[in-house]
């Protein structure tokens, strides 16, 4: 796809469209055992850490990993549906099983009162816990994962990734995934970043006169002269 192409598509895969127009800017830079070319091994390294469902038979409660763009339960990775001119565009997602307390309590409290009812005793501890991680299992099983993706786009030409998520937090997450991945470190792009690695001195960070309305108090005051 030509770069004109990369232009049209861009805009209708980004989240900019679904409502989520917050997004967090770094350079990418290369660390130690990171690949020679990058651009070549993006897909391995992205199956190598795809997502991968949670596995109700274990005590997981959350699950997380790249996936394709457009398809979030895709993890190929093929050229055509990770490349897009000079982007590379996916998805970090996170999907995540909760059983909410006071919804096993009451299974709990049911079977207790069924079991006191047919025995004719309380149940003791070790039965009612017991009772708990069954009901909490099956609890579970029924239970519909809550899924969130995060969209990340990757300039391969700049060097210059995109982090499409609104909570610092999610970025921070998503941010210490691809730098585990890839064998990169990203660096904020924000003033204070862009001018430490320019050599621009903080004191020249400030706001200008103009700004803060100096030359505006200046020249009042001088009319009420």
């Amino acid at each position: 796809m030509t770069d004109a192409g990369a232009l049209t598509i861009l805009p209708r895969l980004m989240p900019v469209l679904r409502g989520a127009i917050t997004f967090s800017r770094f350079l990418v830079e290369p660390a130690e055992g990171a690949a020679a070319d990058l651009k070549r091994s993006l897909s391995r390294t992205l199956k190598a850490r795809a997502f991968a469902p949670i596995d109700r038979r274990s005590e997981e409660e959350r699950a997380v990993g790249f996936v394709e763009l457009e398809n979030h339960d895709a993890t190929d990775f093929a050229a055509g549906n990770l490349f897009y001119g000079e982007y590379a565009l996916f998805g970090y997602r996170i999907d995540q099983i909760k059983v909410p307390g006071p919804v096993l309590r009451a299974e709990v409290d049911k079977w207790a009162a069924a079991f006191e009812k047919e025995k004719g005793r309380p149940p003791s501890r070790g039965e009612k816990s017991e009772n708990r991680s069954s009901a909490r299992q099956v609890l579970r099983n029924r239970a519909v994962p809550s899924t969130k993706v995060h969209d990340v786009s990757w300039n391969l030409k700049t060097q210059q990734l995109q982090i499409w998520a609104a909570s610092r937090k999610a970025v921070e997450e998503v941010l210490g995934a691809v730098e585990t991945a890839f064998k990169v470190k990203l660096i904020p792009l924000i003033p204070a970043s862009v001018a430490a690695r320019t050599g621009i001195e903080d004191s020249a960070l400030g706001p200008t006169a103009e700004l803060i309305g100096m030359e505006l108090s200046a020249e009042v005051s001088h009319g009420e002269a």
